[in-house]
């Protein structure tokens, strides 16, 4: 029974795929890392446990995603020598390149009326050992965060929700509460966990995991059950 409760959660990386169709999918913040041929990949692992070496360059995309494998990829030319030219290094530090992109008008909640913010670029520069959390935090700000630690808004984009499925006014299971400030962390991007379908997919994942676990159980008794009857006979 425990290791039914253990079995993770489906894993896939996102690749370039259909988008979903209206009133399918969740908006949410995914998370990305660029190869050394400038694709990019989705992350492995959550921004607070995943710590980016100087010279890298990190991610982060708001769109309406079905699952991991649709995810939109940030969109535009990025190279950390032009985003990092200006900003020398320094001791006991390292500095990574970020792209933000806040997505299209067709990625955007239905309370969001005008266009989203253009992506952009910046160059953090912060301590050797800080996570790519601490590297979106010095970068934009300010982080929204969810109950749940999802990365639910940056710089205020989305004004409201966190990780809701599209045509709906509800939230996220994780609530579109959260915390202004710099607070280290990302599901799509989550701080406290990996990614992948359970890091950008959303609760998709999640739901799909307790569900089963919640059958097995469920079958287990009844086995049982049926057992122990037998024997009494």
């Amino acid at each position: 029974m425990c290791a039914v409760f253990a079995l993770p959660a489906p894993h896939a990386h996102a690749a370039d795929s259909a988008r979903p169709a209206a009133g399918t999918g969740y908006r949410y913040w995914s998370f990305w890392q660029q190869a050394q041929d400038g694709s990019w990949a989705y992350a492995t692992e959550g921004p607070a446990t995943q710590r980016p070496g100087d010279g890298d360059t990190l991610g982060f995309r708001f769109a309406l995603s079905e699952d991991s494998q649709q995810a939109a990829k940030p969109r535009g030319t990025t190279t950390f020598a032009a985003a990092c030219e200006k900003t020398e290094p320094e001791d006991g530090s390292k500095r990574v390149a970020v792209r933000i992109d806040f997505g299209t008008r067709a990625d955007a909640p239905e309370s969001e009326t005008g266009a989203p913010p253009a992506p952009r670029t910046r160059c953090a520069l912060v301590p050797e050992k800080a996570s790519a959390a601490e590297v979106l935090a010095k970068v934009a700000s300010p982080l929204r965060y969810g109950s749940g630690s999802l990365l639910c808004a940056i710089d205020h984009y989305p004004a409201k929700g966190c990780g809701e499925q599209a045509g709906s006014d509800g939230s996220f299971e994780n609530g579109d509460g959260g915390d202004d400030g710099q607070g280290g962390g990302d599901r799509g991007a989550r701080s406290d966990e990996g990614s992948g379908s359970d890091a950008d997919g959303g609760g998709i994942s999640s739901g799909l995991g307790l569900t089963a676990g919640v059958a097995a159980v469920a079958i287990l008794g009844l086995a049982a059950f049926w057992q122990a009857r037998r024997r009494r006979h």
